[in-house]
This record gives structure tokens, sequence and C-alpha cells, in this order.
């Protein structure tokens, strides 16, 4: 579902409940212009100078993406981690009412910023950008509980040929079977059972300053950029107060921001 959500800084009841049905739900319009302007300026500066910590294409090894990091087209960066650590407009955006009171309606009052996952800048870029399968993101996450809330905002136009997301939807409420999954609990294409799932399939385009918000267990994938231009996403993960990381988990290794 999507809706225009210029001045309101709550989900209306609709939205709610297509959230909790699909597993998301797109605000449009929500990001004002100045933070897009700014968010665009820490991106292209720390993509053109390999600054902070970086994820490259060829370390993921998905289809698409270059062989190593010594091939042509090996320094091609998938991902601008530790956003928050970027510039202080990440912090000053996710305490904004307009995102933090609709974080509260699918969270509770206490909302929590796990700085070990997402907190970064996607950026798919053309030539040398990867496919990513089908995954719940609480594959490789540990807390008490699954029920946590990704925001992904679009800093550019996003479409099925520069590779947005697309999601199956509903797919949040449990927990994939394990023999429906590969090694690396990908959801997996090839099996009969998965077929009428798959089929379900919906993209996600998105406009500059819309923001899909999707539950982490919602299946999400995404193809590579077939454009000329590089996309580029600002995205962060939040839990309740309750769901803490579990001790000794790769969930627990970085601190948290209490937001509410």
């Amino acid at each position: 579902m999507t809706s225009s959500a210029t001045g309101a800084t709550q989900f209306s009841p609709a939205e709610l409940a297509s959230f909790q049905r699909d597993g998301f739900v797109v605000a449009q319009d929500l990001m004002p212009d100045s933070y897009l302007q700014r968010m665009r300026q820490i991106t292209e500066r720390d993509l053109a100078a390999h600054q902070g910590d970086i994820e490259y294409e060829a370390q993921l090894h998905y289809p698409g993406a270059p062989d190593s990091m010594d091939s042509e087209g090996g320094r091609t960066i998938r991902r601008l981690r530790q956003a928050v650590s970027r510039d202080p407009v990440f912090l000053q955006l996710v305490k904004e009412p307009f995102l933090l009171q609709r974080l509260q309606q699918l969270l509770g009052p206490h909302v929590v910023m796990p700085l070990a996952h997402h907190n970064c800048i996607m950026t798919k870029q053309p030539r040398y950008s990867s496919d990513t399968g089908w995954h719940q993101d609480t594959r490789y996450w540990s807390f008490s509980d699954g029920n946590l809330v990704n925001i992904w905002i679009a800093l550019g136009p996003e479409d099925l040929h520069n590779g947005c997301l697309q999601v199956l939807p509903a797919t949040h409420h449990a927990q994939a079977s394990r023999e429906l999954l590969d090694a690396a609990q990908f959801l997996r294409t090839d099996l009969p059972q998965n077929q009428s799932l798959l089929q379900t399939a919906v993209p996600v385009p998105l406009q500059p300053g819309d923001v899909l918000f999707f539950h982490a267990r919602c299946f999400h994938a995404a193809t590579r950029n077939f454009s000329q231009n590089t996309k580029q996403s600002v995205v962060f993960t939040f839990r309740s107060l309750e769901n803490h990381p579990m001790p000794g988990s790769r969930s627990a290794i970085l601190p948290e921001l209490l937001l509410s």
C-alpha cells in the first residue's frame, strides 16, 4: 500500500492495517528536500573518497558482482556502512516526528535503533552491481524475537530497471521452514513448493523522498541495476525496547540508540 504522507506524522488506520497484513507500507513524499539534499551530498562525498566502513560488491559474490577486488569493477561499492557516524543529519533524521511516531505505531512507545544492522547507504551502481536473492533479514540477526522494522529511504527514483526492492507480501507472519531455503538461507527458486509463493512478488517502485517501511521478516529481493545511473537509498533498522539482542551475537556487537 502507498499513501501521500506530506504533513502527516502518523499512519492512518488503513495504512497500519496494510502493514500488519502485508508486512510493508510506503509513505510517499515523506522526506523533506533539505534532508534529501544533505544525504545525497554525504553519499557522493564518501563514494568518491571510498571513505569509512565500506562493503564492496566483490566481497559478497552475488550474481553479477565482480569476481574479486582485483578484477574489473572490483572496487564497486555496494554499501556505505555506519551511516549515523558519517554526518549528524542521519541521527537528526531518525528523531523526526514524521518517522519516529510512525515507528512507535509499529513497535510501541519505546523505539531503539540498533547500529549493528543496516545503518547504511545502499548504492546500487551500474555495470557491476549484483542480484540479491529472496531473504528475510532476520536470517542473520539474533534478537529475542523477530519483530523489527526497516525503513528504506529513496534518495532517487527506484524501479525495476535500476533494481528496486521487491517483496513477498504477508511473509512476515512466520519464519520460513528451513527446507525451503538454501545454505545461505535464501529462498530456493528451484523448488516446486516455492513457486506459488514467488508468484505473489510485488515490486516497490519509489520516487525521491518516498519511504518504505517493511518488517524484517518480510521476504524481499532485488535485481542488479540495469540503468546508467547509481541508485542510492538510506536504510535503517528499529526494534522495541523489550526486543533485546542476544548476548554474544553479531546483533550485540555495537551500541544502540534509544530514540523514544
